[in-house]
């Protein structure tokens, strides 16, 4: 079965908080952030928090480019590529400084360094041990619950 939308949100906010809020925890202490501990920690986890939301929104308009495919889904690399065009459009709003919480100071390194990990991460999982862990996931359109 193809993912719905709902599905595909569900995923998405499950996923990124949990393997990504894992990863996060993780590879924090040694980013090039230039900060204290504390305060990495912080940024990256509001870096986190705003790859969810804004991941909603990039869900609806992915929903919507699918629309105009056969499958009405994204092939697996497609999954893997569309980091490229969150990363960028969510580096610009970091650089920006319009993201609540986070201020435009986040090094460029440390967040590239985040972002890329924790997307390949979630990314495997959704493709690996999730459809083992939960085999029956796919057949109810992606949703969780």
């Amino acid at each position: 079965m193809v993912p719905t939308l709902y599905g595909r949100i569900q995923t998405r906010i499950v996923l990124t908080a949990i393997i990504g809020g894992l990863w996060t925890l993780l590879i924090t202490p040694i980013l090039p952030t230039g900060a204290p501990l504390g305060a990495s920690y912080r940024a990256t986890f509001l870096v986190l928090a705003w790859v969810i939301v804004l991941g909603i929104a990039w869900e609806f308009l992915y929903h919507f480019l699918q629309q105009f495919r056969w499958e009405k889904d994204w092939p697996t690399l497609f999954g893997l590529l569309t980091a490229i065009n969150e990363g960028v459009v969510l580096w610009l709003l970091v650089k920006a400084g319009v993201l609540p919480g986070l201020s435009a100071g986040v090094p460029f390194s440390a967040f590239l360094i985040q972002f890329l990990t924790t997307w390949v991460v979630v990314w495997l999982w959704a493709n690996g041990p999730m459809r083992i862990f939960f085999p029956h996931w796919r057949f109810r359109g992606g949703r969780l619950w």
